[in-house]
Formats: structure tokens, sequence, C-alpha cells
């Protein structure tokens, strides 16, 4: 076992992990935040993107251990106060889920790409949530959240 402490939507955690254990698995399954997904377990949905210091990662593709010492933000994190974050709140009013299997790693995933690109065209959203699988949507209604969120200044 190997002591690690990290800081997950801002509260501070210190556990035993065995060194083998996933990040998406601590979250999940000592944390409680299943607010992050299990998808594939090998990078290719992004069903399980949380931000890592800030930047979207694949927590199937990290080891817990690897966290010590960072900051790890899950979907859970995002609202403040009872408030949703802008995004969240654009995937809502845009209808941008269907089964909402996909939604918290698309909706991370997006947050990041509007740091880099704060006022995306239809063609960077796509290219940006390109390694986030929907099988239900057909994304129109994603990318048209993204950009309202864009509009709105959804990438706090």
């Amino acid at each position: 076992m190997t002591r690690i402490t990290v800081q997950v939507d801002g509260s501070s955690f210190t556990d035993e992990v065995e060194p083998r254990t996933l990040l998406v698995h601590y979250l999940r399954e000592q944390l409680g935040k299943t607010g992050t997904v299990i998808g594939c377990d090998t990078g290719n949905c992004g069903a399980c993107t949380v931000h890592f210091d800030g930047r979207s990662v694949k927590s199937c593709s990290m080891l817990a251990v690897q966290a010590d010492g960072h900051e790890v933000t899950t979907i859970e994190g995002l609202a403040t106060n009872g408030q949703l974050h802008p995004m969240q709140q654009a995937f809502h009013e845009n209808h941008a889920l269907q089964c909402g299997f996909c939604t918290p790693g698309m909706i991370m995933q997006s947050i990041d790409l509007l740091a880099d690109n704060p006022d995306p065209s239809e063609e960077d959203v796509r290219v940006g949530l390109e390694g986030n699988l929907c099988r239900c949507t057909g994304y129109q209604n994603i990318v048209r959240a993204v950009r309202a969120a864009a509009a709105a200044g959804g990438d706090r």
C-alpha cells in the first residue's frame, strides 16, 4: 500500500492505495465520486475525464499514486453554492445529453477546450472532443452547448 494525499473538488484526502489502483477507481470507490464514469478502461471513450491540476485527463489511464500532491476536479466539483457551472448549464439548456453516460467526461473536456480556445468554431469543438465518445446524441447538441457556454464565458 502507498499513502497519497490529493486535493479532490477542493477537499484534501489522505488514503492508502494499492500502487496499481487507477485514479478512476480511487475516485469512485474510495471517495464516492461516482459522477466520474468508468467506460472503456482503455482511454478510448473519455467518460472518465477529470481535471488534473486544471487540465483534462482520462482517469482510467492514470494511477492514483500519480495524483499524490496534485489537485483533481471531478464533475461533482464544478457547481458552486448550488449554481451549475456554465458548461453544465449549457448542456442542460441545449439538451446535450440523452443517456447521460458520456456527459461528465464531455463537460470536463469541453471546459478544458474553452480554456485553450474561448471562442471555438463548430469544427474546433468537434476536433477538441474527438477523444470523447457519445453513442446517443449525434453530437449536434453537444457542439451547440459548448459554443453557448463559450458565449457565456464557460471556461471558468
